[in-house]
């Protein structure tokens, strides 16, 4: 039996297209940050009003390029200030994957 090992033949059996959005690991990783619990950070919310600093901030852009392999600037946060945001960036950055948004 073959196992598809990347998401681009992952997706190729989706059934809806449509960009990874990594929404779960994204909210994972700002709770982290911010020492809070995931679901108690609303993503419309700018990221700066959670306690968000620059070395987090920094640190997010750093976990964002180890875990899908792009190069992001280190003002990421500023120009795109809340998980809803970085979503919709990170939409047009990543290659399309499953239908309910999870990686």
């Amino acid at each position: 039996m073959n196992v598809p090992t990347t998401r681009q033949s992952l997706s190729s059996t989706s059934p809806v297209p449509g960009p990874v959005l990594p929404r779960g690991w994204l909210l994972d990783r700002v709770a982290l940050y911010l020492g809070r619990d995931a679901q108690t950070i609303d993503p419309t919310v700018p990221l700066a009003e959670y306690g968000m600093d620059s070395v987090c901030a920094l640190s997010l852009c750093g976990d964002l390029e180890d875990e899908f392999g792009l190069v992001v600037e280190p003002t990421l946060l500023w120009d795109h200030p809340t998980v809803q945001s970085l979503l919709a960036f990170l939409a047009i950055q990543l290659p399309a994957a499953d239908a309910d948004g999870e990686r």
